[in-house]
C-alpha cells in the first residue's frame, strides 16, 4: 500500500493519522525494515526512541532512505539528544517529561516537541513555554481517560497525545476524547516482532491501526499548528 503524501504540518498529520508508532530499534537495518513495514501498512510516521545506542544512526538512515516516513526522535531527555536528533534529520521530538532546557533547545532549532506531562503544574509549565500539544505520560498509571478529561477542563485549549499503556484494545477510548489529538503506542511495532524479523505482522498491525483511526471522526488540530521540520515555511520563518 502506498500512503498518500503526509500533510505539511505536524498537528494536521497527527489529527489525520491519530496513531503514532513508538519504535525501539537496535540499528539501521532494523529501522529501515520497520519503516518500510509501516509504510506498507499505510502509517507514514514513526517515533524512534533514544533507548538504544543505535537510535541516532537509525533515525538518520530512515530520514535518508525513507523520506516519505515522517520520523521523529523519542525519549529525548537532554539538550545533547536534541542536537543529535536534529543532526540525524528528525522532524519532531518527544520527551517523557518536561524540561524547559530541552523544549527551548528544540524551539531554537525550529523543531516541534511534545514533552510529557502528568500534572496540572506540568501543564502550566508547558503553556508558559508556548506549547499547546503535550504528551500525557505514562497515561495508564496516571489515570488514563478520566484523568485526561479532568485535565482538559481547566486547560481547554490544550491537546494531548497519551502514551504508555495505550493498546489496540483501548485506543478507541482515548481517541474518543475531544482533547486527544492522537495516541502513541507500540502494539503494532512490538520489540519482539522487530527482533523476530516479522515485519509482515508489523505491516498488518499498522494497517489495522490505520483502519481503527479511519473509523473515528478526525481530530481537530490546534489553531496554530506546529510545522513539520523541513517544511519551506520553517526555513522562511527563521530568516
Amino acid at each position: 500500500m502506498s500512503p498518500a503524501a503526509p500533510p505539511t504540518d505536524l498537528d494536521q498529520l497527527f489529527a489525520t493519522l491519530r496513531v503514532v508508532p513508538v519504535v525501539v530499534v537496535e540499528d539501521e537495518a532494523q529501522a529501515l525494515a520497520l519503516g518500510a513495514a509501516l509504510l506498507d501498512g499505510g502509517l507514514p510516521i514513526a517515533e524512534i526512541t533514544f533507548r538504544t545506542a543505535g537510535a541516532r544512526a537509525a533515525i538518520a538512515a530512515v530520514t535518508r532512505e525513507l523520506p516519505e516516513l515522517v520520523t521523529g526522535a523519542g525519549t529525548v531527555v537532554n539538550t545533547d539528544q536534541v542536537d543529535q536528533a536534529v543532526d540525524a534529520g528528525a522532524r519532531f521530538l518527544v520527551s517523557p517529561g518536561l524540561s524547559a532546557d530541552v523544549v527551548r533547545r528544540a524551539q531554537h532549532h525550529g523543531l516541534p516537541i511534545f514533552p510529557g506531562v502528568a500534572t496540572p503544574s506540568d501543564i502550566m509549565a508547558a503553556l508558559a513555554l508556548g506549547l499547546d500539544v503535550v504528551k500525557f505520560f505514562p497515561a495508564a498509571i496516571n489515570g488514563g481517560v478520566p484523568a485526561i478529561k479532568a485535565l482538559s477542563a481547566p486547560f481547554p485549549g490544550l491537546r494531548f497525545v497519551p502514551t504508555g499503556g495505550v493498546s489496540a484494545a483501548n485506543a478507541t477510548e482515548y481517541l474518543s476524547v475531544p482533547s486527544v489529538l492522537a495516541v502513541g503506542g507500540s502494539w503494532m511495532v512490538e520489540k519482539s516482532l522487530v527482533e523476530a524479523g516479522d515485519f509482515a505482522e508489523i505491516a498488518r498491525r499498522s494497517a489495522q491501526a490505520v483502519a481503527l483511526a479511519a473509523s473515528l471522526a478526525p481530530a481537530v488540530p490546534t489553531v496554530s499548528p506546529a510545522p513539520v521540520a523541513g517544511d519551506p515555511a520553517v526555513a522562511a520563518a527563521g530568516k
